[in-house]
């Protein structure tokens, strides 16, 4: 299972976390085994929106085998977009969860919430981050 995570720079297990997934640094990818222990961590650059918008970042996840990934706040279209190319949103309170390493540790342990759609953002005040 790959996790992404998205990070300030340097990216890592000891990054901080993004507020948000579509203007983070980067993406801090975590692989783990069936009992949920890590086997390797990488970053991933989070490529220019360009024309392609919100989904740029999507499709960049998708094609780097990102099963998961852990949001402090995401808007409707990518969280919609994700759901179409298989992978699953989880919720991260940034404030009481500030790093990639403890986000892995809440993770591990079964601690963090699957998002739904009618928890993304719409661009007004109902968001998370």
């Amino acid at each position: 299972m790959r996790i992404a995570i998205p990070t300030n720079n340097p990216g890592g297990m000891e990054a901080t976390r993004s507020d948000h997934f579509g203007h983070c640094d980067v993406f801090t990818l975590v692989e783990v085994d069936d009992d949920k222990k890590i086997t390797s961590v990488e970053t991933l650059p989070v490529p220019d929106h360009g024309a392609g918008g919100c989904m740029i970042p999507v499709q960049t996840l998708r094609d780097a085998g990102a099963n998961i990934i852990v949001v402090g706040g995401i808007g409707a279209r990518p969280m919609q977009g994700f759901a179409e190319v298989g992978i699953d949103v989880y919720w991260a309170d940034k404030n009481s969860i500030p790093t990639a390493g403890d986000v892995m540790e809440k993770f591990s342990a079964g601690l963090l919430p699957k998002m739904n759609v009618d928890q993304a953002c719409n661009g007004g005040s109902n968001c998370h981050h």
